[in-house]
């Protein structure tokens, strides 16, 4: 079932510096809501504040009724959250598709716990096939993650996050490094998950941005300076001061 994330005067600070400074977010089910800023702004820090990897010093996280903010991580997990990394995290000498069975046994869950293991081990084997084809990675399975290229383990670690069926994908980065084709499948792939959940994506290409949100919030040294539709947040005086730059006011961010 999906659910609202609704964030809501969250504050994080190491000593004086106050890196999330009061911030007010919702992502609703099925949209994506793109989170934009300069490098240093506080992006990753939310992201980690609302998967529970670092502790809020105020605020609440929200997931559907659910008050989430003082949740462990795993708790975070199976209520619905599932994040992705900058930095690609999957085993390198496994197999694709053992990542994603791996990911599939942390997910866990009563059904599995409960059946015996052949049944189970089956199960996970055609839910790994269906994830692996999801993200277009379904003649990979037998190869081991290293030998796959950089737009493919984006695309591993996103069947790896969806084996959760996460409500509210969290999605940090997923771009990074990848080259025109293999961003363009990215784009094509995370515009198609948005009818299963609601995404909030960290991202600094622009044009994907702009081709995929459905709201874009920009945040400025920890606070959000602007929260709108792509065509509002573009044509923000204070944004393209901030952050976009003239290019986007003249148009050259689709």
């Amino acid at each position: 079932m999906s659910a609202r994330l609704d964030v809501r005067g969250l504050r994080k600070s190491y000593g004086a510096l106050a890196v999330t400074d009061g911030v007010d977010l919702t992502v609703e089910a099925g949209e994506i809501h793109a989170l934009i800023g300069p490098n240093g702004a506080g992006k990753t820090t939310l992201i980690s504040l609302i998967a529970g990897e670092v502790r809020p010093d105020a605020g609440t996280i929200l997931l559907g009724e659910a008050d989430l903010t003082a949740a462990p991580v795993h708790r975070r997990a199976r209520a619905g959250l599932a994040r992705s990394f900058q930095i690609t995290s999957t085993i390198p000498a496994f197999s694709v598709r053992e990542n994603v069975v791996l990911a599939l046994q942390g997910a866990g869950g009563p059904s599995f716990r409960l059946w015996p293991a052949p049944r189970a081990e089956r199960a996970r084997a055609e839910r790994a096939r269906a994830l692996l084809a999801r993200v277009g990675l379904e003649g990979r399975g037998d190869h081991p993650a290293a030998a796959l290229s950089h737009g493919e383990k984006r695309a591993l670690e996103l069947a790896m996050a969806l084996a959760a069926e996460p409500r509210i994908l969290l999605l940090d980065e997923p771009m990074a490094g990848t080259g025109p084709e293999e961003g363009r499948a990215m784009v094509d792939l995370i515009a198609s998950l948005k009818a299963a959940c609601g995404i909030l994506l960290v991202e600094h290409d622009m044009d994907a941005v702009f081709r995929l949100a459905d709201r874009v919030s920009v945040l400025v040294a920890g606070r959000i300076i602007a929260s709108g539709t792509p065509e509002q947040v573009r044509a923000d005086p204070a944004v393209r001061a901030a952050y976009l730059g003239d290019e986007t006011a003249t148009g050259a961010a689709p």
